[in-house]
């Protein structure tokens, strides 16, 4: 059941947390909600599942684009351990979450057990942040689950044998079926402070990714990737040989981790944070 919390600057955030043993603290991607993880949830050990609506998204306060920054979700995410009376957790960040999970990697190590990576890592490929400008902040074409559902394995490539029943569970997550059509899940104006995001010179990010050094750390990445390039996934395995790592097979950005390949690595990453 989804619950809530109060941020430092005083927004109203949604939060789910289930479960008992050692808490796992699941970030979602960009555009995404708390259920970003439904399908991996399952598949879990044992364990106490904390997931959130990050401002802006789900359930969560719209609080202006000047607040949708890694930074500021960071401070939220640490907030809702300190609400929680949480000292440690294990992180899973699917894409912005991974990055988010390095930021707290690197400005509040003693806070994180261990960090996942689903289908990100410290250098975003264009053609893949490309696509993500093109469909940030606007609603879908198609005016119904149903008509989004059989469009999707068209729109997204990189992905195959993918049931329909799925392509129909994920057009249901993420949109919402009103009389005028489907409309996102989020406050549009996530777009201007995700294209501020990337104006001006990059940013190197590879000294968040170093800062994880010796943390248990894990990487999925979809084999078929627009995101998360091959080169990036090898470097990050060169200067991490011990990373847990696997590529999941007709998937692109991003797995919906309770692929075989994913599951394996979850596990084992949670087995290494314990």
């Amino acid at each position: 059941m989804t619950a809530f919390f109060t941020a430092p600057d005083g927004a109203r955030l949604a939060y789910d947390d289930r479960g008992e043993g050692m808490p796992v603290l699941c970030l979602p991607g960009l555009t995404r909600t708390m259920g970003d993880f439904d399908y991996m949830l399952p598949h879990l050990p044992p364990c106490r599942v904390i997931r959130m609506d990050y401002r802006g998204r789900g359930e969560s306060a719209w609080t202006g684009v000047g607040t949708y920054t890694v930074p500021v979700e960071a401070t939220d995410a640490l907030a809702l351990l300190d609400h929680l009376g949480v000292n440690r957790a294990a992180v899973i960040g699917t894409s912005r979450g991974g990055l988010i999970g390095m930021m707290l990697a690197a400005v509040a190590r003693p806070r994180v057990a261990g960090l996942l990576l689903n289908d990100v890592g410290p250098e975003i490929h264009q053609p893949g942040l490309a696509r993500i400008f093109d469909y940030v902040g606007r609603n879908p074409a198609p005016r119904t689950h149903a008509a989004l559902a059989a469009a999707l394995p068209g729109v997204m490539p990189g992905f195959a044998a993918v049931p329909a029943s799925r392509w129909l569970e994920e057009a249901k997550l993420h949109y919402v079926e009103t009389p005028d059509g489907l409309r996102i899940t989020y406050d549009p104006a996530l777009r201007d402070a995700f294209l501020a995001a990337f104006q001006g010179p990059a940013v190197d990010l590879w000294p968040l990714f170093d800062a994880c050094a010796g943390l248990p750390l894990a990487l999925i990445r979809g084999a078929n990737s627009d995101l998360l390039s091959m080169e990036t996934a090898a470097e990050m395995r060169r200067r991490r040989p011990d990373m847990i790592f696997a590529e999941v097979p007709d998937r692109a950005h991003i797995p919906f981790l309770d692929e075989p390949e994913a599951v394996a690595v979850i596990h084992d990453f949670l087995g290494a944070c314990a």
